[in-house]
């Protein structure tokens, strides 16, 4: 099992975007469906010890997932994922924004375009993530929000998840 799996995380200030490359020990499918169900996504999808919660997620070019990052405390912070191109098991793109309670996006918070991209060789998936800000002062509050170290560690939970998901169908 190789054990040294490949993080990049890299932040190109001159065109607002935001580039991670990040490769999982799981077939493509597996970590396809791990970024496209609500199911596996909410046990991912959040920094602890933070939760995903979705509200409703349709997956299709012109659906949206509503959901909410949730503190220990119960306090939810609502956000939106626009899905603008699917090809399945191989990429997607979504618009994401903060949002309120009742799908009110917050224009004064920042918003971007993610393009995510999968492809597997021998058993490694690697997603290629793009995240693309309109301007430089949205890329500079999402990053002093905590973007950086959020983003990390729910990608290292979806490793260690995807790890407990291929030994449960190992097992069955």
């Amino acid at each position: 099992m190789k054990t040294n799996l490949l993080f990049d995380f890299t932040v190109d200030k001159k065109t607002s975007t935001v580039f991670v490359n990040r490769e999982f020990n799981a077939d493509q499918p597996l970590v396809w469906d791990a970024f496209t169900k609500k199911e596996i996504l909410d046990k991912w999808w959040a920094p602890k010890p933070w939760k995903s919660e979705t509200k409703y997620m349709n997956f299709e070019e012109g659906g949206r997932r509503f959901y909410a990052m949730v503190s220990p405390e119960g306090e939810k912070h609502w956000s939106i994922q626009d899905f603008t191109s699917i090809s399945p098991i191989d990429n997607f793109q979504f618009k994401d924004a903060f949002a309120d309670k009742d799908e009110n996006i917050n224009n004064q918070m920042p918003s971007a375009k993610w393009n995510l991209d999968f492809s597997e060789n021998d058993g490694m998936t690697t997603v290629k993530v793009t995240i693309k800000h309109e301007k430089l002062a949205d890329l500079e509050m999402h990053i002093k929000m905590g973007f950086k170290e959020g983003f990390t560690a729910t990608l290292n939970a979806l490793a260690d998840l995807l790890e407990s998901l291929k030994q449960g169908n190992e097992k069955g």
